[in-house]
């Protein structure tokens, strides 16, 4: 036993030390310069430990604006996301004709890189009359009359619209993938015995096809929440690289600004509000936890 048991450890080795090196080591890295206060790439030296750090980031307008953008972003697409994913999948398992076919095309954005998706975005979006040339939507909103809208320069509420919208058609494919997989898990015997009770939809929807699909549906909640709240590229394809001009930065925009951006060299403030960022999602994700936990529990005292 004690043989097998250093074989293993042998075997696990490369992936302990992969995990300790570009993982643990940078996570230590991050927590100790998030306490070393006045330390920039130039100097490397700090001034002191405390919590000045974070004052300073909390306090940041542009971390504030960040900040606001990414809970938006969160309490938009994760839920508008998830709901028309389902919907998508209900309609796909449905249907028996073609359906390997639709399958594909909705997919299809999921392959497809996303600074090639934001430039189509832009051009969907565009409105720049100067040059005589409009978007499709703009043309469509001046077809019935109304005014054109300068959804990537304009106003910040036509801004995060595009946004959103880019988020929610970017994660689509991968979670009707995993929610076409789970329909097509449940097993065919309830929705028999459900029709020879002469069950309707709706109620075999609520009470047969939600519970078994609800552990894929809170694992996409919770994957849906965490990847938000990390978006970046997502903006730096629709608003380019000066984020924080146009007002649409992230989390993780800021943090990567003050590493290397124009207002770079500081990794003290970097890791303080990658650390925040990482509190949040711990947060976030430990209440998503309960309540699924809540409503198993829940669902299971019903069954029984």
């Amino acid at each position: 036993m004690k043989k097998f048991g250093l074989k293993a450890w042998l075997y696990l080795l490369p992936a302990i030390l992969f995990l300790v090196v570009f993982m643990v080591y940078p996570l230590i890295d991050v927590v100790i310069y998030s306490f070393e206060e006045g330390f920039t790439t130039t100097s490397q030296t700090a001034t002191g430990v405390g919590l000045g750090n974070f004052n300073t980031v909390l306090r940041d307008p542009y971390f504030i604006q960040a900040l606001k953008n990414t809970f938006i972003l969160v309490a938009i697409t994760v839920p508008v996301s998830t709901g028309l994913a389902l919907l998508i999948s209900l309609g796909l398992s449905s249907i028996k004709k073609l359906r390997e076919f639709f399958q594909t095309v909705y997919f299809l954005p999921y392959v497809t890189n996303t600074l090639a998706v934001g430039l189509v975005f832009m051009m969907l979006f565009n409105k720049n009359e100067s040059s005589g040339s409009v978007g499709m939507i703009n043309t469509f909103i001046r077809f019935f009359g109304g005014p054109t809208i300068d959804f990537i320069n304009g106003p910040y509420w036509a801004k995060m619209l595009v946004l959103c919208l880019y988020t929610v058609w970017i994660v689509l494919p991968f979670k009707i993938l995993i929610l076409t997989s789970a329909l097509a898990s449940v097993k065919k015997d309830y929705y028999n015995a459900a029709k020879v009770d002469g069950t309707s939809k709706l109620r075999t929807f609520t009470h047969i096809t939600l519970p078994m699909i609800s552990p894929m549906l809170f694992y996409l909640f919770i994957t849906g929440f965490i990847g938000a709240f990390k978006a970046y590229s997502d903006a730096v394809a629709l608003f380019g690289t000066k984020l924080n001009e146009a007002g649409m930065n992230t989390i993780v925009g800021y943090v990567y600004d003050k590493l290397y951006g124009d207002s770079g060299g500081y990794p003290s403030y970097a890791s303080a509000a990658a650390l925040i960022l990482f509190f949040i999602i711990l947060t976030i994700t430990v209440i998503n936890l309960i309540v699924r936990n809540k409503l198993t529990y829940k669902g299971g005292g019903g069954r029984a």
